[in-house]
């Protein structure tokens, strides 16, 4: 019972904050320091002004054209890694894999000065390339994917050699179906990270047109006011992509949680 108790109280407090910030959508500017859960006078007038603006549908399409090419592009790229990594002998093999890893223990916020100057030198400032380059590729799934390569089996890739497969199509046609689950959760992964990214692309933009959802819903806040009911309206309606993506791949994710137990 204790158990049940301290997992529905940990459930409430994750969704608390998705509900206040869904209830301080439907309120009038007079209310939003009114910390109840239900509006007094609950109103759809945000979601209007913020719909009716046509910046938010360019701040929408930014991000979602960034974090869906990001995501493409980390999947592949990762997967092909990790692939090389886990199934190929070559000297300097876990050397590599280290210096991976390694990244990993690197404060993003550390990285931001390097990524500038090189988007500065590259010419990527105030580009969608030069908001993407740093996340087209990530070490947690480069080590995410060799992990998962390890499960399929040495022989199914012998055969494919001995069928006149080169190794990328043995790549493509036989491994990657094999480690659909962990594609899943690495989209999931990437796809958000890239659609709440908010301090590289804040920095490496300067044009309005440029600026991702995150960035663009700053603008509400000006030096006299913060009008908090329309950042809760925007982020309201940001989170509708991100459900999707979760609905659609959810169901990638059990069996791969499934799989990893049956495997251990």
């Amino acid at each position: 019972m204790a158990r049940w108790i301290l997992l529905m109280a940990g459930g409430v407090l994750m969704v608390l904050p998705i509900i206040y910030m869904l209830s301080t959508s439907l309120k009038w500017p007079h209310e939003i320091y009114n910390l109840s859960i239900i509006p007094d006078e609950p109103t759809l007038e945000n979601y209007i002004y913020v719909l009716e603006d046509g910046r938010f549908y360019t701040w929408f399409l930014n991000s979602l054209v960034i974090a869906v090419a990001t995501t493409v592009s980390a999947v592949l790229f990762d997967a092909l890694v990790g692939y090389v990594l886990c199934k190929f002998e070559f000297r300097g093999r876990m050397i590599v894999f280290v210096a991976i890893l390694s990244t990993l223990m690197i404060p993003t916020e550390m990285l931001i000065i390097p990524w500038y100057l090189m988007a500065k030198n590259f010419g990527w400032l105030d580009s969608y390339w030069g908001i993407m380059f740093p996340g087209m590729m990530t070490a947690f799934g480069t080590f995410l994917m060799k992990q998962f390569f390890e499960s399929v089996p040495d022989d199914f890739l012998e055969a494919a050699r001995i069928d006149g497969l080169n190794e990328l199509e043995i790549w493509w046609r036989v491994a990657m179906p094999m480690v659909t689950p962990a594609l899943a959760a690495l989209a999931i992964f990437v796809f958000l990270g890239n659609w709440t990214a908010f301090i590289w692309p804040l920095i490496v933009t300067n044009s309005p047109e440029l600026y991702t959802l995150p960035v663009g819903l700053t603008t509400f806040s000006v030096e006299q006011s913060v009008e908090w009911e329309l950042i809760m309206t925007g982020a309201a309606l940001a989170t509708i992509p991100t459900l999707v993506v979760f609905l659609v791949f959810q169901r990638y994710i059990i069996r791969g949680v499934v799989m990893a137990g049956l495997k251990g």
